[in-house]
């Protein structure tokens, strides 16, 4: 399998949860004039309403799941403990995307994307969002009106430990405004594909 392509890009944007990834990524694949591509991940949760394999999620059973593993399908992947479920992304949905020119974002927790970057695979751009402070953290948290005490208190205890791996990123993206942060993060991108280009000629 390639790991590189000549056009494409693998883009990781990262971070705490709460710091807004997800409306973050949705707006730049709408705004920023760039070929982007969300990668798409494989789980072995059931569908939720609505949801279609191969659109929102790759569903896989739990035999199929590990039978990926084992053949090295995967350029991360993890149990979601509590839950029982495993997710990942499989190369063959990055390197697809990369070999026809896309930029692949992958929006993934600070525990995936570390993996990635210890693999040294793609080439990536890495891009580590957060809200600026824990305060602001936990009051987002707090504002989603859908975390228990229980379940906030792990969730701050797991930002600070990913707080500290802020190092291993090559761009921080404070996300106090999402336009600012869409428009800091796009540019970025066209700044990196310049450089490219700049490289080959």
């Amino acid at each position: 399998m390639n790991n590189r392509s000549p056009a494409g890009r693998l883009v990781i944007i990262s971070g705490p949860s709460g710091a807004g990834k997800s409306t973050v990524v949705r707006r730049l694949l709408s705004e920023c004039d760039l070929p982007l591509q969300l990668s798409i991940s494989a789980t072995t949760r059931a569908p939720r309403p609505g949801e279609q394999h191969g659109e929102d999620y790759f569903f896989l059973s739990d035999g199929e799941f590990q039978d990926r593993i084992r053949g090295g399908d995967f350029l991360e992947h993890k149990e979601v403990f509590g839950c029982g479920h495993w997710y990942g992304t499989l190369k063959e949905q990055v390197a697809t995307g990369l070999n026809t020119g896309k930029w692949v974002i992958l929006e993934i927790d600070v525990q995936g994307a570390l993996a990635i970057l210890d693999q040294q695979a793609f080439s990536p751009i890495s891009l580590f969002l957060h809200p600026g402070t824990m305060d602001e953290l936990e009051r987002r948290l707090r504002d989603r009106g859908t975390e228990s005490e229980e379940a906030i208190t792990s969730r701050m205890e797991t930002a600070h430990r990913e707080m500290q791996s802020l190092h291993r990123y090559q761009y921080e993206i404070i996300n106090e405004s999402v336009d600012r942060a869409v428009s800091d993060i796009c540019q970025i991108l066209k700044d990196q594909k310049e450089k490219q280009r700049c490289s080959k000629s």
